[in-house]
């Protein structure tokens, strides 16, 4: 029997309840994954619109060599100086093969641990990393998109993108589940057509 594969999601304080909903809920209920919670700081965590989340794990590496992938969820906590460096896991899980994705203000995480060097990448709008970082490897490579970015196994996203950052997931996680997910975008795209 093939292992299910596991989800980190990584949060801290402010983190944005719609960016991750997609994604975690097609892992669990659609794909037969896991996911997990992941901080690092001790709940429980208060989100944007006021619900208190209480992490599963530690975000440390040494806890969460499990790990198939991981994405780093938006907050403004990570656009402070003092924000949280989890480089250690993010590095670790991409170095085994596993996919390492962020969403909105996550893209810091990434930025911060170099994983934008010589990959494509988005993020909040052109300039909006430098503005909280001012220089970080692979900022030539930065698309000024209004969805998703995969290069590989990293995925990007601005915090208005979570449906294509599922999808971007997703596909790099499930490679051989194309067609459901090519329903999945279907379904999303739907949403948007005039009614």
């Amino acid at each position: 029997m093939e292992k299910k594969r596991t989800v980190g999601l990584v949060f801290v304080e402010g983190w944005a309840d719609w960016e991750f909903g997609m994604l975690s809920g097609s892992v669990n209920e659609w794909f037969g994954g896991r996911v997990v919670s992941l901080s690092p700081s001790a709940g429980p965590l208060k989100s944007i619109g006021g619900l208190r989340l209480i992490p599963d794990r530690d975000a440390a590496s040494s806890e969460n060599t499990d790990l198939d992938a991981v994405a780093v969820i938006g907050s403004d906590t990570w656009s402070e100086a003092d924000a949280p460096d989890i480089s250690p896991l993010l590095k670790d899980v991409l170095a085994r093969g596993g996919i390492v994705g962020g969403i909105c203000a996550g893209t810091l995480a990434l930025a911060r641990a170099g994983l934008f060097s010589g990959r494509k990448h988005t993020s909040n709008g052109a300039g909006w990393i430098e503005s909280r970082l001012e220089s970080y490897a692979g900022s030539e490579f930065y698309q000024d998109v209004p969805h998703a970015v995969r290069d590989g196994h990293v995925v990007s996203a601005a915090g208005t993108a979570p449906g294509t950052f599922a999808i971007a997931f997703l596909e790099a996680l499930f490679p051989e589940q194309a067609p459901q997910i090519a329903e999945m975008r279907d379904m999303i795209g739907r949403e948007f057509q005039a009614g």
